[in-house]
């Protein structure tokens, strides 16, 4: 069985500091889909970085509003 957690951070630096790498060993998921991580990807702290999951990013742009 494949364990996929998925987890709106609501900005990854916050969640770091809340004990994002706590919930990542206690969980153990083969698979974390993480949505509003608010950082390009050299913001990610290294030590989340370093956990033994490939990355993959899907930078948001904003939208053009008319004037």
């Amino acid at each position: 069985m494949v364990k996929i957690s998925s987890y709106n951070v609501n900005g990854i630096r916050a969640a770091h500091r809340k004990g994002f790498n706590e919930w990542v060993s206690e969980s153990d998921p083969d698979i974390i889909c993480i949505q509003e991580l608010r950082a390009l990807e050299d913001q990610v702290p290294d030590d989340i970085r370093s956990l033994d999951y490939h990355e993959a990013y899907h930078v948001a742009e904003k939208k053009d509003i008319p004037e």
